[in-house]
């Protein structure tokens, strides 16, 4: 407990005070209208292209020097976690990089202590887990929806410190992101979901409930910060308004988070492909997929109109 008090005394607190002041200075800046330029199409995709050549370098070295890295993205709904990830995941392996998005806790898991399902998804050596949303979730939709009582709350939070020491004590490298998203951006994102016939998948029945309590998961938020931003395992507060600058900012301090080294490849040289030998392809009836000649009509509009599938029209 002592050892706790005096890592927040330490780097606690001031990460505490350094993440209060990022989303403040964010939001005032948003207020005024002073957020930077948002990033071109092409000087965005320029700057993902090295950070995705870097990944693979620090992929290469996870794998080389047995690593350990559990990467944790929190933040309000339409904060732009998922966009985030799939920027940080679209150019390394799968294998290496392993997303881990869990569904609301099976009865069963209900029964177990709370961080007990979270466990065994954390990385080996070699690999990097990354958690869309992870046991924060009693700190944040729990307490805001009343999924927990008050007193799991105030035990999770007290324990949590503790929890992640050891984590990190194993040998895991911790990053813990909260993207900050303005309430106005959040309102604009939202609505998008709901006139998108994409992007309905992204809009669940609790999202529309959480919305209304902006000011419930904000001092949630605070609460978390208090409590869990410690010198071992702090938070790390990226507004996300842009989201192309957010996911650049997010990958250039993953890139730096990560000590690795880069490696010279040996230069490939594909090898002379054998010869025939006499083989012909046969005449088989392959069924082929056909030229999709689908209506524009057809993948809907983004004015909340549902799309009307016809065989006539689609499927010629």
């Amino acid at each position: 407990m002592k050892d706790r008090k005096r890592a927040k005394k330490k780097g606690g607190n001031a990460n505490g005070r350094a993440a209060a002041k990022i989303g403040k200075a964010a939001r005032l800046a948003i207020a005024k209208g002073g957020t930077p330029e948002k990033l071109g199409r092409k000087d965005y995709e320029a700057r993902l292209r090295k950070l995705h050549e870097e990944l693979v370098q620090v992929q290469l070295w996870v794998q080389k020097k047995g690593l350990k890295v559990c990467i944790v993205f929190e933040g309000r709904d339409g904060a732009g976690k998922g966009g985030t990830i799939k920027a940080l995941t679209e150019r390394v392996s799968p294998r290496i990089f392993r997303v881990v998005a869990l569904p609301a806790p099976s009865d069963r898991e209900k029964s177990q202590m709370y961080i007990q399902r979270y466990i065994p998804h954390l990385p080996a050596a070699g690999e990097v887990v990354i958690f869309d949303r992870s046991w924060y979730n009693r700190a944040g939709v729990e307490r805001v929806m009343g999924f927990a009582n008050d007193e799991q709350v105030r035990d999770f939070l007290s324990a949590l410190p503790q929890v992640e020491k050891a984590i990190v004590h194993s040998g895991v490298i911790l990053l813990k992101y909260w993207l900050e998203v303005s309430p106005e951006e959040q309102t604009r994102r939202l609505q998008d979901r709901i006139d998108d016939g994409r992007k309905l998948w992204k809009l669940s029945p609790m999202d529309l409930k959480s919305y209304s309590r902006w000011h419930d998961y904000s001092r949630a938020r605070d609460d978390m910060f208090k409590e869990t931003d410690t010198s071992w395992a702090p938070w790390y507060v990226v507004p996300s308004d842009d989201k192309k600058r957010a996911r650049l900012n997010i990958l250039s301090h993953i890139v730096r988070m990560i000590p690795h080294e880069r490696t010279r490849p040996e230069k490939i040289v594909l090898p002379k492909r054998q010869k025939a030998h006499g083989y012909r392809a046969p005449e088989y009836p392959y069924k082929y997929v056909p030229e999709a000649k689908c209506a524009p009509r057809c993948h809907g509009a983004r004015t909340g109109e549902r799309a009307m599938w016809r065989s006539r029209d689609c499927h010629q």
